[in-house]
């Protein structure tokens, strides 16, 4: 009998292991295959492929689309990358409002909102972070994928002891093999993260981008935040929109000078090898920090921790952070308006190549309406208006 009861128990340890492993496996494929709508403004003129610029990511998982915005009238090209760190979703979700909102009437306008598509469809391995999240809209709630700040190991393995990055042979932490903001200028013989960069790189040339803005979030225990890092090609277009930003738009933002020594970086390595002027916004998310509470959806999108609060008040943090925390509107509309506060300044300084834009939120907007406002219905777009992401 005890033989019995020992089987019968084995059997029941199996069956609940098979249906955990079961239940979470659907879960992941869930999350990896999710489609995120895109419904396209009036301005967006034509959608492209990266891999139409570099054959080795043609078809991969990271052969993201380009939204184009071509002006009527010719001017300077801008390129904006979001979700180089999905895991910093007020970068993906201002090119999203972008891509859904604007319209170019001088100049052209390039948005990638998963410039690493595969870290997009995978979750920080044992972050316990939820696998999406949701932004309320007057239509429905709208779902993105979390992601994470490395591409999916299973799209690329294995990480190597120690990654020697190319082609400045500067050894890096090995997980950064995978991180996108960690391979420009990339290699078209090298791994699907510098594959990636490479194309990205090959597009900036091809079509004689003027500006690169990467955008980002970092923790508040991170000392370069709420910030621009510029490449030093455009430290006086970036000491311009600071001052600008910080003059009119109700929120503080400084100026960071990439370092000339620090290799694989957008602001540095775009700049070093095109004609680009490369900056990255930086803005304060508190569900990055090591200090942070339960990682949740509702601490993601109000960036609302007590934990966090906590560590302000012992001095750890180089931002700060109240009871009201970092809603995700804020870190939205701070890196609308400082796109828009580039493409205004660059337009002052070259008047014979400008960069004019209208119908996205700024800064103010977006506190005061939310980023579900300017989020548009998927099941009313028109015929051939609408992809995925």
């Amino acid at each position: 009998m005890s033989d019995h009861l020992f089987v019968v128990r084995k059997l029941v340890v199996v069956a609940l292991g098979v249906a955990l492993l079961s239940s979470s496996g659907l879960s992941f494929y869930r999350s990896r295959t999710l489609r995120e709508p895109v419904v396209l403004s009036d301005g967006v003129t034509a959608v492209k492929a990266l891999g139409g610029y570099f054959d080795g990511i043609n078809g991969t998982v990271n052969d993201c689309h380009l939204y184009v915005l071509e002006g009527k009238e010719p001017g300077a090209t801008m390129l904006v990358l979001g979700g180089s760190h999905p895991e910093e979703p007020a970068g993906r979700l201002a090119a999203w409002l972008f891509a859904e909102n604007a319209v170019m009437e001088k100049g052209r306008l390039i948005l990638a909102l998963s410039t690493n598509r595969s870290a997009t469809r995978v979750t920080r391995l044992g972050g316990a972070y939820p696998p999406d999240y949701t932004i309320e809209t007057s239509f429905g709630g709208r779902v993105f994928r979390q992601g994470d700040r490395w591409s999916d190991p299973l799209d690329q393995w294995p990480d190597p002891e120690v990654y020697i990055h190319y082609p400045s042979g500067q050894y890096l932490a090995y997980v950064d093999v995978r991180n996108i903001n960690r391979a420009w200028p990339g290699s078209p013989d090298g791994t699907l993260t510098e594959q990636t960069a490479f194309a990205f790189m090959e597009l900036i040339r091809r079509e004689k981008v003027d500006v690169v803005i990467d955008l980002h979030e970092a923790e508040l225990q991170y000392p370069v935040i709420n910030t621009i890092v510029t490449h030093q090609k455009g430290q006086e277009l970036a000491t311009m929109v600071s001052m600008m930003l910080t003059d009119n738009e109700g929120f503080k933002i400084g100026t960071e000078f990439s370092p000339v020594n620090l290799h694989g970086l957008s602001h540095r390595e775009i700049g070093d090898h095109s004609e680009a002027v490369s900056l990255l916004f930086e803005s304060a998310e508190p569900f990055l920090d090591a200090t942070r509470g339960i990682t949740s959806r509702d601490q993601l999108l109000t960036g609302r921790d007590e934990f966090v609060v906590r560590a302000g008040q012992h001095g750890l943090l180089f931002a700060a952070i109240d009871d009201k925390g970092w809603p995700i509107a804020v870190r939205v509309g701070r890196h609308t308006s400082s796109i828009l506060q580039v493409m205004e300044t660059w337009t002052e300084d070259h008047p014979n190549r400008p960069m004019v834009g209208r119908g996205v939120p700024r800064y103010r907007d977006l506190v005061k309406n939310g980023v579900g406002h300017y989020l548009r219905d998927p099941g009313k777009a028109q015929p051939g208006r609408l992809y995925y992401e």
